[in-house]
């Protein structure tokens, strides 16, 4: 019997689910039981693929357009949060409306109304066509500037440069975003903002996990799917460290010639990818591989969000360090 390779395997800790993306899993596995199926899902609930095909089989319904759903059914918002406009369509159809909106994404809406009533105009540094960024653009009234590079900012023509403020996506990379508000600080000196703030605590953990991971692997692969933005980010950062990365599903994704002549190899997965996955994909290699599996457990996380009241609420909400 041929005898196995050596892989050492290096699981990033933190990594996978987030207590935004749990909320909002929990959420819709709530309302099936409370309701029962259908129950409909505006947009993806969280950009995992596994994920949706698993609430699928448990009578959600996903739809892109609120004219999907008939009058009166339970409707879901996504993750990502939706734009006043579509919260006012929901209550002409009477939509029995359930948000699942992440507390920090409603955080940073809030954020952009209170610029806009103290008469500032609104940067948001954002991905363009994200799902959170349209929401968050059509949460706040009148114009926004949207601001996905360095680039884009000699196109802004402030009505007042006194009186402008920035908000951002959260789930960015943290070293983009702060060279971004670095060239809006020097274009725009009295522009005022919360530095990373908005970024959420979740993408900046797992960020800083896999820097560390990138430094311990040959190869560092993050699970998640391809529309995911946190894990695109995370492909990028461990990139940057010099560490060869890449964006997979599941085990089916994996290429074992990547394996050839490489002795450690990193995982990580996006705040949308569940654990079931790492654990398929360490089996998977398990199978193929002599394998020496350690964990770099760099942050704790402890942090959980509450349930709307309407779901039998038995979540504390904990405090976020």
């Amino acid at each position: 019997m041929k005898e196995k390779l050596k892989l050492k395997i290096v699981l990033a800790k933190p990594r996978g689910f987030c207590a935004g993306v749990e909320r909002a899993i929990e959420i819709v596995e709530k309302a099936l039981i409370q309701y029962g199926p259908p129950v409909y899902v505006r947009h993806e609930i969280v950009h995992n693929r596994r994920v949706i095909e698993n609430l699928k089989s448990k009578g959600a319904v996903f739809v892109e357009s609120l004219d999907e759903i008939p009058q009166n059914s339970v409707t879901i918002f996504s993750a990502h949060g939706v734009s006043k406009l579509v919260e006012d369509s929901a209550l002409v159809r009477k939509l029995q409306v359930i948000d699942a909106t992440c507390p920090l994404v409603k955080k940073v809406h809030i954020e952009g109304r209170r610029a806009v009533k103290s008469e500032s105009e609104v940067i948001l540094i954002g991905h363009e066509g994200h799902p959170e960024v349209e929401g968050t653009m059509g949460q706040i009234p009148g114009k926004v500037y949207l601001v996905s590079s360095k680039e884009d900012i000699e196109y802004i023509n402030p009505k007042n440069q006194k009186k402008l403020a920035y908000i951002t996506q959260t789930t960015l990379s943290v070293d983009d975003t702060r060279e971004i508000i670095s060239a809006l600080k020097i274009k725009f000196p009295l522009i005022k903002g919360q530095d990373i703030k908005d970024i959420c605590y979740a993408t900046q953990n797992r960020q800083t996990a896999v820097r560390s991971l990138a430094e311990k692997s040959d190869i560092v692969l993050v699970i998640g799917s391809k529309n995911s933005s946190n894990s695109n980010r995370l492909v990028e950062i461990a990139s940057s460290c010099g560490s060869i990365s890449y964006l997979i599903e599941d085990s089916s994704s994996v290429d074992l010639s990547w394996f050839r002549g490489r002795n450690t190899i990193g995982i990580t997965a996006g705040a949308s990818a569940p654990e079931e996955l790492i654990d398929e994909i360490v089996n998977f290699l398990q199978s193929t591989f002599e394998v020496e599996l350690y964990e770099d457990n760099l942050i704790e996380e402890n942090v959980s969000f509450r349930l709307p009241n309407v779901l039998n609420n038995t979540k504390e909400e904990k405090t976020i360090n």
